[in-house]
This record gives structure tokens, sequence and C-alpha cells, in this order.
């Protein structure tokens, strides 16, 4: 395959990262677009990272045969919480990128297997932080495949503004709709389901928190072993949230759609957006909380505002009974 090199209109600058959606419809298309992007980086003498879902895998490891710079990664074991992503991607990333080597990421989500509009929202921002968690990383580019077949211009519009370029045929032009504000415009929260439970918390009530969520989780068929990982994240809240949002804060918990969420409310503020989600050093002191929160919950919803303060949602899926 001849692959043409991308290029970017005259005049304009491309950015430190260059991070590509690339909408498709059908496999010759998913193929095309990139074996291309694949192509463009081995010419070059770049890696390629792949991680997307197993029909593609298959697809794609049809038409490249054995190719040792490219390295397919399986992303089930990461769980469904887009959270735990960024972090992946740097671990995978700097291992295929050693010795300064420029490393071209492919990552698809499965759009589909979303379980709830909170995920999708969330699935939506981990696309739009990966523009901030890579802003200067130069030697890292990604692209970012999605189905249109579907025609849903909505949802393609939605994720296009998270994305500053798109990839046409063989090149890429900037995105006009890109958002590039220093605040990303979240969905808002839905309120709770009734009926909720809720509990104010103050200084000396970590075990309190601790009882009233286990008690509830078990109620809502929340598996054991999950129960524990819950208990952790939730003292993991609970202590910063007394610490570092005004001294106390509220509690809710309640199941929607087989999931089991808890939430907790504080006057505190987290400035940086990128809290949680890259893995803590070995030598630095603090902001190991929400890393491990992000680690024990099948989703994560932060909101923080000077003027609103803090609302840290998780989410614990809860297994279907016949």
């Amino acid at each position: 395959m001849t692959s043409i090199s991308p290029s970017m209109p005259p005049g304009e600058a491309e950015p430190f990262f260059r991070h590509e959606l690339y909408p498709y419809r059908g496999d010759a298309q998913f193929l095309s677009g990139t074996l291309g992007y694949i192509h463009e980086a081995l010419e070059g003498g770049e890696a390629v990272v792949v991680a997307v879902p197993s029909d593609k895998v298959s697809l794609l490891r049809g038409e490249l045969a054995e190719e040792s710079a490219v390295t397919f990664v399986d992303t089930t074991a990461l769980g469904p919480n887009p959270g735990r992503l960024v972090g992946a991607w740097v671990a995978w990333m700097e291992e295929r990128g050693a010795g300064n080597r420029p490393v071209r990421g492919i990552g698809e989500t499965a759009w589909r297997e979303a379980r709830s509009a909170a995920h999708l929202s969330e699935l939506r921002y981990h696309e739009w932080l990966l523009n901030r968690a890579f802003a200067r990383s130069s030697a890292w580019s990604m692209l970012c495949p999605y189905d249109n077949a579907d025609d849903d211009q909505s949802a393609l519009q939605s994720l296009s503004r998270c994305h500053p370029l798109i990839r046409q045929d063989s090149h890429y032009v900037r995105n006009e709709g890109y958002l590039t504000a220093g605040e990303y415009p979240f969905d808002a929260l839905n309120p709770p389901c009734d009926p909720f439970q809720e509990l104010s918390y103050t200084h000396g009530d970590l075990a309190a928190i601790r009882s009233k969520v286990a008690q509830c989780a078990a109620d809502a068929g929340v598996r054991e072993d999950k129960q524990h990982k819950l208990a952790v994240a939730v003292t993991e809240i609970a202590t910063n949230s007394i610490r570092h949002g005004g001294g106390g804060g509220t509690l809710r918990t309640w199941t929607q759609d087989s999931t089991f969420l808890c939430e907790f409310r504080d006057a505190g503020y987290i400035a940086d957006v990128m809290a949680g989600r890259a893995r803590p050093t070995v030598d630095q002191i603090g902001g190991r909380g929400l890393w491990l929160v992000h680690q024990l919950c099948d989703l994560v919803e932060i909101r923080s505002t000077r003027d609103h303060g803090t609302t840290i949602r998780i989410h614990i899926n809860v297994p279907h009974h016949s």
C-alpha cells in the first residue's frame, strides 16, 4: 500500500499532540483509514499501539500479519471506567517509545456498549482530557476511529468537539468546532432516584459513613468482593472531603438501572482536571486517593467549581438476577 503523508492547511501550525477523530462507515473504511495511519507511522520509523474492539483487531491482524512495530493491547482488563484510560495510554506509549521513539496510538471506544448516559458522558470527557494529558507530548499522536454507521449526527458532533483534528481520507484538517475553552461543558448530573439515603458528615464520622454505605450496598445486591473495594473508595473520598472540603459534606446513596451509586458533596474545589487520572509517582506526596477510587469503581463522575463546591459520584455495577 502506498500511503499519503497527512497535511495541514497552509499556514496552520501543528499542535504538539496530534489527536484525530476518524469517522467511518463499515469495515472497508475502517481499514482504509487505520492502515493508512499505521503505514505512515512505519515509514517514519514510529511504533504503533492499537487499542480497538476485538472484531477490529481481527481485521487489522489479517492485513498486517506479523509487524513487530505494531502492538495490540487488550483493554478489557481495564474495566468499564474511562478514568483509567489516560494512565493506561501513558504506560503503553512509554513502553513502546523507549529511546525517544515516536509512538502513534489508535484507540476506538466501544460506544454502543456504554451502560448509561453517564458512562457515555464520561467517555466523551476522557477524549477531551487526552488533549490536556498529552498537550506537550510531541512524540505521541492518536487516531480515534468512530463508527458512524447509524448516521447519528448529534453523537458525532458531541464527540468531534473533543478532537482538535479530523481525518479525512489520507489527511487531517483542523476542527473548527473543537472545544478549546479552559473548562469542559459537563452534562448536568441527574438527581438521585427515589428512594435515596442521605447522611450529613463531619470530623469523626468515617465509621458511620462506611457503615451506612456497607448496609446500602448489601441491600442493593453489590457483590462481596466489590463491597470491599467500595469501602476503600468511600474511605478515600470521605477523608479527602473532610480534610479539604470544609470539614464535612453530604453523602447520598441509591440504586438505579442495576447500578449502586454513592455521591459525596462538599464545599471544596478540585483545581486539577487531571486529578486521579495519572498514575502517582513513587515519591509523590498526596494525590493518590482519586487515582485509587478510579481503579476500584466502575465509573467516577467529578464536578467541581469554586462557586458550587465538589460533587463526586461513584458507580458500582450490580449483577442482574434472572
